[in-house]
């Protein structure tokens, strides 16, 4: 490559955000190569494969914001509302003041509140040259008195050959997510954290449902826990393995309808037919066996609650409508109810449902799953063909959007539960980094993923060889055009339903770890994106729906970004486990950020229980992960080390349970003494928010998910150990809920007991 070609691909890389160079955790200077910024490129839809391609690139690039009239997005702070909007017209020298702008702004129904026009007179603030015609720059005065949210400004340039007219979307967003008063005043909460499948129960179909969440709220309410913190609830395809994490979802706009409780539709027991297979003895047998099943058996329960939910939906269009497809017509208020869903939930909602329509069609046509990659060329994107799909399959469509209805409705009452319950804040939800590459929201949003790039995080001491999470990046390039309307889709639909949200990876607001794909971890590198833009969008939704958002910013993490995600209100998630000194010992509890999150363990890490017994250890040698023997003694050593840090630390506080010492070898098993105390040690940091995991209370042994593994490990398939039915009678639960009590009772009285 010569030096022409160089200086034109790290041009374009720097514009577009490609790191030229990072440093990883251990401070190593990781230099990116020109072969990965190639690769990169390519996947964010640049064309780089000579001098010429890259020179038109960069022009194009440069020339985009002079040749159209406006820009897409706009992002105000509630105190910059007024301020000028930039606009960018083809004009000969000197006609600028001969130009009448004129504009309307309407609200995001469409409906007109401002109108008003500049000029003329208008003079050129700065001036460009393209294919020999002059561009020039003027600045219009925004609509002012805005409030907080969505605008649509709509500018027409008269007095131009031809005219001119541009959109842009003008966001008014507060600089801070929303934070309750009552923590700002100085109360500190708890909750429990659990993973909603892994609940057993006596009436589940194997694995836990809304129901059985709603039990445990109430449950939670009772003990005085503030909050109830879930896996990501997305839809997945519920098939083992490769399809079971939550993390690596069919889509994130949607609902995974395996937690949805068939048997509080009424339409199922009043389908002659779902009742008669039900109530099969062949089938009470398999509920059965679903349930008596330690692992989740996602495809069986899959299979039976979308066979109910087929006949339950027919019995519904029996009932609640009438008249012939495309023309039904809702009779009963349930029916209507349905009705508004389908509408208040627009676009997002009948693309997904086309979209697993046509997915079953292809599966049922080719008797094997395939990729929306290798459909028919009019279906590879949601464009007309798809629509006109739609609409010729009304009643399909509407069978996907009535799973998606019930399972909506069933989630919104559990979050009413913990109203009831007096919780301030209720569900915890958490939000995804991304969704798998052959999933509805991929095809919904492919013109803004970078589909032949793959996420991750570059070698730490948790993952030396790096991490290759599969799920394809956002590409930043195709944000601001698209009017970041996935983020704000993503935001509202998992916001609306808690009082608490958890972004998975939140550094990716700011910059993620792309991999070109089918390359290693280690050929990856940084792109930045607009961190500023994408903060205030969040906490705009935030304060809308008045959700405490919390930001997992576990890994390399600058501390530039922390400091700017706590400036916009985000929460810090800190684990226990990683809140070390230099050293090696862990940190007081005042050395905690009062505006955090703070946790024991993660899905990702060994329980209490597991941690004491090497459990972790023992299987991750197992696969070879240390390479001989000694590799494995090593990290047992280590383990005993910080074994015996943990207990001068719970020491140093004056929190050993009696008859405990600080000599790891004199304290074989983890207990529920001493879980306690550790919870203890969390709930005396100044941070808002601690949460206990379920596993930890119940000494679960087996951490949720091992990374690197698939086939040869049960990810996200275990069960607790305890029903429900015993669960919420624990003894050991009811000890560590009244240690937690006393050091954070909820201190609102009965009228404040609700969320804020």
């Amino acid at each position: 490559m010569d030096d022409t070609e160089q200086t034109l691909l790290a041009g374009l890389a720097e514009r577009v955000g490609i790191a030229a160079e990072y440093h990883d955790i251990s401070g190593v200077r990781h230099v990116t190569p020109d072969h990965t910024k190639r690769d990169i490129l390519r996947a964010m839809g640049f064309q780089v494969d000579s001098i010429a391609t890259l020179a038109v690139a960069v022009r194009e690039w440069d020339e985009a914001p002079w040749r159209r009239p406006c820009d897409p997005v706009r992002i105000l702070h509630d105190e910059e509302v007024g301020a000028p909007v930039a606009c960018f017209f083809q004009l000969e020298d000197g006609k600028e003041r001969s130009v009448v702008v004129k504009w309307e702004l309407k609200d995001e129904s469409g409906e007109l509140l401002q109108q008003g026009q500049a000029g003329p007179g208008l003079a050129a603030t700065e001036v460009k040259f393209i294919d020999g015609a002059r561009r020039a720059r003027v600045e219009l005065p925004a609509p002012k008195g805005l409030s907080l949210g969505y605008y649509d400004l709509i500018i027409r340039a008269e007095g131009l050959v031809g005219g001119s007219t541009g959109t842009l979307r003008l966001i008014v967003a507060p600089r801070q997510c929303y934070v309750p008063t009552a923590l700002e005043v100085g109360q500190r909460y708890w909750g429990l954290a659990l993973q909603l499948y892994s609940l057993s129960s006596g009436r589940n179909w194997g694995c836990g449902d809304f129901t059985d969440l709603n039990r445990i709220v109430e449950w939670a309410g009772k003990s005085g826990a503030a909050l109830i913190g879930l896996n990501p609830l997305h839809a997945i395809r519920n098939t083992a393995p490769h399809h079971t994490s939550p993390y690596a979802p069919y889509s994130r706009l949607a609902i995974n309808e395996l937690y949805i409780d068939l048997e509080r539709l009424p339409e199922f027991f009043a389908s002659e037919e779902a009742q008669q297979q039900y109530r099969a003895p062949e089938f009470q047998a398999k509920l059965q066996a679903l349930r008596e099943n330690r692992r989740v058996d996602y495809d069986a329960i899959a299979a039976a609650k979308r066979t109910m939910l087929d006949l339950a939906y027919r019995q519904f269009l029996k009932e609640a409508y009438t008249g012939v497809e495309p023309n039904l017509e809702p009779q009963t208020a349930r029916a209507k109810l349905l009705e508004r869903f389908i509408q208040a939930e627009g676009e997002a909602l009948e693309l997904y449902a086309i979209f697993q329509a046509l997915e079953e069609e292809r599966r049922l046509i080719q008797s094997k799953h395939v990729s929306w990659q290798e459909w028919p060329k009019q279906f590879l994107s949601p464009g007309s063909a798809a629509r006109e799909y739609g609409k010729r399959h009304r009643k399909r469509i509407r069978f996907f959007q009535y799973i998606q209805w019930i399972a909506s409705e069933q989630l919104r009452d559990v979050q009413r539960t913990a109203e009831a319950a007096g919780m301030p804040i209720g569900v915890y939800n958490d939000l995804a980094l991304g969704a798998e590459r052959t999933g509805a929201e991929a095809w919904m949003y492919q013109s803004v993923l970078a589909l032949n790039a793959e996420c991750g995080a570059p070698p730490d001491a948790f993952a030396p060889e790096g991490q290759n999470w599969g799920l394809p990046p956002i590409n930043p390039v195709a944000l601001r055009p698209s009017r970041y309307e996935l983020l704000i889709q993503l935001l509202r639909r998992n916001m609306r339903f808690g009082g608490a949200i958890r972004l998975d990876h939140v550094m990716a607001l700011c910059r993620l770890f792309w991999i070109p794909k089918g390359k290693a971890a280690a050929d990856g590198t940084y792109v930045h994106y607009p961190f500023e833009d994408l903060l205030a969008i969040i906490a705009l939704e935030s304060v809308r729906s008045k959700t405490i958002v919390i930001g997992e910013d576990l890994g390399t993490v600058p501390d530039w970004v922390r400091d700017q995600l706590s400036k916009a209100g985000v929460l810090s998630y800190r684990v226990f486990y990683f809140e070390r000194g230099g050293d090696g010992s862990w940190k007081a509890p005042n050395e905690y950020p009062q505006q955090a999150l703070a946790v024991v363990t993660t899905h990702d890490l060994p329980t209490l229980t597991g941690f004491w017994s090497g459990e972790d250890i023992q299987l991750r040698a197992g696969l070879g992960a240390f390479g001989d023997e000694a590799g494995r003694r090593q990290a047992w050593d280590e383990r005993q080390r910080d074994k015996g840090r943990m207990l001068a630390a719970l020491k140093q506080e004056g929190l050993l349970p009696d008859g405990v010492t600080d000599d790891p070898a004199a304290v074989p098993a983890m207990t529920p003494a001493l879980c306690r105390a550790i919870h203890t040690y969390l709930s005396r940091t100044p941070s808002w928010l601690v949460l206990a995991n379920i596993e930890d209370g119940l000494e679960e042994i087996s951490q949720t998910n091992l990374p690197g593994t698939v086939e040869n490990h049960p990810n996200w398939r275990r069960k607790y150990a305890s029903s429900i039915e015993n669960l919420v009678g624990d003894e050991r639960l009811r000890e560590l809920g009244a240690t937690l009590c006393s050091t954070r009772p909820i201190c609102l009285d009965s009228a404040e007991r609700t969320l804020q």
